[in-house]
């Protein structure tokens, strides 16, 4: 029974279609070596013929150049099947040569007798011409289009690449079938480089069918002077004619083979076969076939020429123009071009566009691969979903203000593990995550290395390593910080958040949180906005005061501090200034807990002085520092908040309140970690020791 499934299974039509590609290469490379008789050899050119004629007819057929995108295979087989042939037709027509002019086969001797009618001069033109126009003309035209149109599809590829993207995301087109134009694009770029190639098969063919004539010529005057005692002239009678039948039999074929490879590659457009082209392209026009007939008709008038033959074909040019005026192409045109009112039903017939097609672009975004789904899917109860409403509340509490709720989506697009925060439709943050791992953190003092996936911390850029859930105590003992994956995208989150705060303070949030001030204490807020400040200053120094790490809980203080102030100062630094003295003992107290020394960095008295004069030329804008000196005042500061942090302490450099503004924008940037703080925000009752000084000498 299981012999006969098995011989059932192979002989199943599907079965033998897979096993016909190899049986067709092994006959081909056992022609090389295996003697062969005369009837197959006959046979085997035949069917080589057969098989260029069909490969001609299926590129003419051909729509598209990739619907035939296995042509570059079927010519390196052909281009394989006609050398096979050579050598097995060369070892018959030196051993059997001598015999006469069907030593080789019929098909050989047809070959060299009809066409050329048995003329060794005329064979030899003729062989040459065609391996000229093969070599010279066809072949390199058409791999110098395949290389160009290679070239070109790669270059083009990014543009179309983004015109997918951008019908996906207008919703014109699924995700289907924008992965089916994606993989048309590829495999067009590879067809065209692999016709590049291919074309070099057929160039290599024509210059071993000259050098296969050359030694089977010289071959066979040897073997049939030297071997069989045969007069030089009947040798080379002989031998040159079979040489030259057998050159043109796979000669005709490989330049069959070239034409359709040049119709294949120089194919514009898919409307159709290549006939039908020409059909309604070249003969479509009755104009340019009677202005053809009439000037046919002038050059048969002219005597000597062969008057008949320009007669009769400017007749039928003629002829053809009557026949194209008496039908002109109305289908053909209606249904390519669609008339006006087709055109306008279609149109009213379409939706309108409306505002609703307009989409708000999230203010706070979270995209995930597919992998991740399960983290926040509200169905499968996703923990991701938790944390993030958890440290959204904790944002709130913190810095003071209630940010944008965060929208979160998946992405196709994105890789299986890997997520993307997005600010305002603009990526800010990416990272990869593996549920159902835990991600082991090395602080910067660890015991040992743990197997794994190595990676950073997203969040820090601390050096981890993503490792299974059973190693947990292992890096716990080492002295890792191991959490799971939805800590890590949680925690990456609440940093992007957090250090985005200004960003996220829109003139929204700005009123909420003032009409939430409003209701302890309305009078307040209704006499600063709109009264003395607009809400766009009120929003400009709270984002002052955002980017650069205060938190605006106290807003009435903040409140207060704007409307005492505001009948004669306008300017939101300046306001922003007032407001951090009002809070100088929070911002303090957050960098120096307790009633602990304010351990600080502060700045030599000389370049003090320098950087007060710049800000006294600058008319109190800020001023501009000499390029010489900014790069010593940044080296400087960035080696002693380096040294600072290393003892464990946070780096704060003290400056007079003049100064401060424009050296916290100046160092922001260099040195993120580095608060900028003014003398007047320290309050009178905590100890200040200066740690480093920028500016001394040495």
């Amino acid at each position: 029974m299981d012999n006969a499934f098995s011989l059932r299974s192979l002989m199943s039509p599907n079965a033998l279609r897979q096993m016909a590609a190899p049986i067709l290469i092994v006959m081909i490379l056992a022609m090389m070596v295996l003697p062969l008789p005369a009837f197959l050899l006959d046979l085997f050119f035949t069917f080589n013929i057969s098989m260029s004629i069909m490969v001609m007819l299926v590129s003419m057929y051909t729509r598209r150049p990739l619907d035939f995108s296995v042509f570059p295979t079927v010519l390196l087989v052909t281009t394989l099947l006609r050398l096979s042939l050579n050598v097995a037709s060369t070892r018959i027509v030196l051993l059997e040569g001598h015999t006469g002019p069907d030593a080789a086969g019929k098909v050989i001797e047809a070959f060299g007798h009809f066409l050329v009618g048995g003329n060794t001069a005329v064979g030899l033109v003729v062989f040459t011409i065609l391996t000229v126009i093969n070599f010279v003309v066809i072949t390199k035209g058409a791999g110098r289009i395949a290389e160009v149109s290679a070239r070109f599809t790669l270059d083009a590829m990014p543009g179309k690449q983004m015109a997918i993207d951008a019908d996906l995301n207008a919703g014109l087109i699924d995700d289907k079938e924008a992965k089916r134009r994606r993989a048309e694009i590829g495999q067009e770029s590879d067809f065209y480089g692999a016709m590049d190639g291919a074309s070099k098969f057929v160039r290599g063919d024509a210059v071993a069918g000259i050098l296969i004539l050359l030694i089977n010529v010289a071959g066979g005057l040897i073997v049939g002077v030297m071997q069989h005692d045969m007069a030089l002239s009947q040798a080379a009678e002989n031998y040159t004619l079979l040489t030259i039948g057998d050159g043109l039999v796979a000669q005709i074929p490989a330049l069959i083979i070239s034409v359709a490879a040049g119709l294949v590659v120089s194919r514009v457009g898919d409307e159709g076969e290549i006939g039908g082209q020409v059909v309604r392209q070249v003969f479509a026009n009755p104009t340019i076939m009677m202005l053809t007939a009439a000037i046919l008709g002038v050059l048969g008038l002219i005597p000597g020429m062969p008057n008949l033959v320009f007669i009769l074909l400017a007749s039928i040019f003629g002829g053809l123009a009557w026949w194209r005026m008496k039908h002109p192409p109305e289908k053909e045109e209606e249904v390519k071009k669609p008339t006006p009112e087709a055109v306008a039903q279609a149109t009213e017939a379409s939706q309108e566009a409306s505002w609703n097609d307009v989409s708000p672009v999230d203010v706070l975004g979270l995209e995930v691969g597919y992998r991740l789904i399960p983290m926040v899917d509200k169905a499968q109860d996703g923990e991701l979903l938790k944390r993030i409403r958890g440290l959204r509340k904790k944002f709130a509490q913190e810095v003071g203000f209630l940010a944008a709720p965060v929208h979160i989506r998946d992405n196709l697009e994105l890789k299986p593990n890997a997520y993307r925060v997005a600010l305002k439709g603009v990526e800010v943050g990416s990272g990869e995550a593996y549920p159902g791992q835990l991600l082991a953190i090395n602080p910067g003092r660890v015991a040992g290395t743990l197997s794994g996936r190595e990676t950073t911390d997203p969040a820090f850029g601390l050096p981890a390593v993503w490792i299974d859930a059973g190693q947990r105590e292992q890096a716990h003992a080492l002295g890792y910080t191991v959490v799971d994956a939805s800590t890590v995208v949680a925690t990456h989150l609440n940093h992007v958040i957090l250090e985005h705060a200004a960003e996220l303070l829109g003139r929204q949030e700005t009123q909420a949180l003032l009409d939430h001030i409003g209701k302890d204490s309305p009078k307040l807020v209704e006499d600063l906005v709109p009264k003395q400040l607009p809400i766009a200053t009120v929003q400009r120094v709270l984002q002052n005061l955002l980017e650069e790490g205060v938190n605006i809980r106290d807003m009435r203080t903040i409140t207060e501090v704007l409307a005492e102030h505001a009948p004669h100062v306008q300017d939101a630094l300046e306001l922003t200034s007032r407001v951090r003295q009002a809070l100088g003992r929070a911002i303090v107290q957050g960098l120096f807990p307790g009633d602990a020394e304010v351990q600080v960095l502060a700045l030599d008295p000389t370049l003090e002085r320098v950087l007060m004069q710049a800000v006294s030329a600058g008319g109190g804008e800020g001023g501009a520092i000499e390029p010489g000196l900014a790069d010593t005042l940044l080296k400087q500061t960035m080696a002693l908040a380096e040294r600072q942090e290393s003892t464990g302490l946070p780096p704060v450099l003290l400056v007079p309140a003049p100064l401060r503004w424009l050296l916290s924008r100046f160092l922001r940037r260099s040195v993120p970690s580095l608060k900028v703080v003014a003398n007047t925000e320290v309050p009178e009752n905590r100890m200040i020791r200066v740690t480093g000084m920028v500016g001394a000498a040495g």
